[in-house]
């Protein structure tokens, strides 16, 4: 089936050819020539040259119930082995949650996959393409072999809204290479707790900053008529970065889908900026937050989905639940489902259990629990979206995009992001990395692990340590740009005795990955190896201490010690980046996104401050 054939059958011609000794006998044929049909008009949805929400009206009035529930629900990738079960349920999304991938992980494998949805939307009555998505926060994460870019955090310290931009942009051509048209990022949350799971998806901690790289939404949308478009998600709305530590209401979290309690006044003088910009951007959806205001699920916030992002930012686009959010509104399911559409969630993700959704909020609406012009408001902003897209004139992969996948130009890019991330918090005269030494030691846990540089979000939903993909480690970095003449060793056990044999020594230091829930912590210690082993050497040699973490670690009794200390943040795939740094090719021009601890007493932001100065202040490292 082709999206711009017209609903029905056409009529090509007059028909079988008759006998000859029938032709007289039949009285048409004695009243002059036979006329031929005009085939059928395309409907209006069908003209491109009509405007977005022309379509989607026209669209809308053609749809049964049942075709409008279905384009309010999607479903995880791995609930639809049959791609037919899309075109039995006229879904309107699909979603490879963190880690879920098809067999090859490959641009191609993931292009036939998507497809294969795709042909099954459209051989639905109305022909209505898929979205399909996908969490692409710092690059493809899902996809091996595509280019990671530093996470937010690293991003944030830029202070680059240009250099945001191009990496969403490349990241959108990587995506579209795959066939997913929807990333669930840029996350624009303001973390004000760095003791959070989700620091490192966030730019920082100040709404400002958050606000200006909230250009990422026209880098991953781009314009009207750009091959590779895909539609972005502002996250996660409202209040997420500002959850009270043990606060969740299960106890499972510390802060990760926790309360945020401030006053509506203080949740939209530190929170709503970012979403604001996003909206001014043009960004086509808005995921809920897991979180709550005030003890209330912000899935269930009617005032702020409906009244403040649609009504005073006057948001166009629609809004996404996160990943089955509507279930924890209330354990009463029709209730849960009801509460989330009415307050305003036009979208819902329904991983595991779609089915139940439908039916759930199919009998809602027909026992008036539900308005029917709730369900046409929710569709028309999906169906607008999909039309601005251009999907229904495009709805399969363009397959030559795919030689951009894992490129020199994308990867340039990437360590062009990474050097620019590096915050120089400390230098007694042993930066740059000079030719005369000679000798230089390299050490510590995140040295040679690629995973523990690209953190969560990477390959898998909460990353993993060791090489699960190619790229460039910050030791092969320190290897390929070493000074002729300097001879580069890897220990990964060093002694005081070994260390003093050494010219220099970078230690390598960090944490393991992790992502949301997992993440959260009360303790933003460095874990006791690299800490033993950083103070051996450091009080052996000279010595640089590289942190590559999500967030601010407690290197405090270290610092006396330290020759240079560096935040790396968790630079992605690109490890060649912080090199650059180290060795002087490139400058040290990053600041931090975030307020540095001195001890764990001092955060969340905006502690009294007899809490004891911070180590670091926010913005500190040198300027430009």
């Amino acid at each position: 089936m082709t999206t711009d054939a017209p609903a029905g059958r056409r009529s090509g011609g007059a028909g079988r050819a008759l006998a000859v000794g029938t032709v007289l006998a039949l009285p048409f044929l004695l009243q002059g020539p036979a006329r031929a049909t005009p085939p059928a008009a395309p409907a209006p949805y069908r003209d491109a040259a009509l405007s977005p929400q022309v379509r989607a009206a026209d669209l809308l009035a053609r749809m049964t119930l049942a075709e409008k529930v279905g384009q309010m629900t999607q479903a995880e990738r791995g609930v639809l082995p049959d791609p037919q079960d899309v075109t039995r349920a006229m879904l309107g999304s699909v979603l490879s949650g963190g880690g879920s991938a098809p067999t090859p992980n490959t641009p191609a494998g993931w292009a036939d996959m998507v497809d294969a949805y795709q042909r099954a939307a459209l051989a639905t009555r109305l022909g209505i393409p898929v979205l399909y998505g996908t969490d692409a926060v710092h690059g493809h994460g899902n996809l091996k072999g595509a280019v990671l870019y530093p996470h937010n955090i690293g991003l944030g310290a830029t202070r680059d809204p240009a250099l945001v931009q191009a990496v969403a942009r490349a990241t959108a051509e990587e995506v579209a290479a795959t066939g997913a048209n929807w990333t669930f990022s840029p996350c624009l949350c303001v973390a004000r707790d760095v003791r959070w799971g989700r620091t490192y998806e966030s730019f920082g901690e100040r709404p400002e900053l958050v606000s200006d790289m909230a250009v990422a939404v026209t880098g991953y949308q781009g314009a009207p008529g750009d091959r590779a478009r895909v539609l972005a998600t502002a996250k996660h709305f409202l209040g997420d970065g500002g959850t009270t530590y043990g606060s969740s209401t299960t106890g499972d979290y510390l802060l990760d889908q926790g309360d945020t309690r401030l006053s509506e006044a203080q949740l939209g003088a530190l929170h709503l900026p970012p979403y604001r910009a996003a909206v001014r951007a043009g960004v086509g959806s808005v995921m809920a937050s897991f979180s709550s205001w005030n003890g209330t699920r912000m899935h269930a916030q009617r005032h702020l989905l409906t009244d403040v992002l649609k009504g005073q930012l006057g948001f166009q686009g629609f809004v996404v639940s996160d990943w089955a959010g509507i279930d924890q509104i209330a354990p009463d399911y029709p209730l849960a489902v009801r509460t989330a559409v009415n307050a305003g969630i036009d979208m819902v993700m329904v991983p595991n259990d779609y089915r139940r959704f439908m039916t759930t909020l199919t009998a809602e609406v027909e026992a008036g629990r539900v308005p029917t012009s709730r369900i046409d408001d929710a569709v028309t902003r999906i169906l607008v979206q999909k039309f601005r897209l251009g999907l229904f004139e495009h709805p399969f992969t363009d397959r030559s995009l795919a030689a951009g996948v894992g490129s020199s130009a994308h990867r340039a890019l990437a360590r062009r992001a990474v050097q620019e991330s590096q915050v120089l918090l400390k230098n007694d005269g042993v930066l740059p990395i000079r030719a005369n030494v000679k000798r230089l030691l390299v050490t510590g846990s995140s040295a040679d692990d690629l995973g523990r540089q690209m953190g969560g979000w990477s390959v898998t939903w909460q990353g993993a340590s060791g090489p699960t993909r190619s790229g460039t480690t910050i030791l092969a970095g320190l290897r390929a740009g070493a000074p002729a003449g300097t001879k580069v060793e890897y220990r990964a056990a060093v002694d005081a005795a070994t260390a003093r044999r050494y010219d220099l020594a970078v230690v390598v230091v960090g944490e393991a990955p992790y992502a949301e829930g997992k993440g959260d912590t009360d303790d933003l210690s460095l874990n006791a190896a690299d800490h033993d082993l950083a103070r051996t050497v450091c009080a052996a040699t000279r010595c640089v201490l590289v942190v590559v973490s999500g967030r601010p670690l407690l290197v405090t009794d270290l610092l006396p010690r330290v020759h240079a200390l560096v935040a790396a943040w968790l630079p992605g795939t690109e490890g060649g980046g912080v090199a650059d740094t180290l060795y002087g090719r490139a400058g040290f021009t990053g600041r931090l996104p975030v307020t540095w601890p001195d001890t764990n007493a001092q955060v969340p932001v905006g502690r009294p401050r007899d809490a004891g100065r911070t180590m670091f202040p926010y913005g500190a490292g040198p300027t430009r």
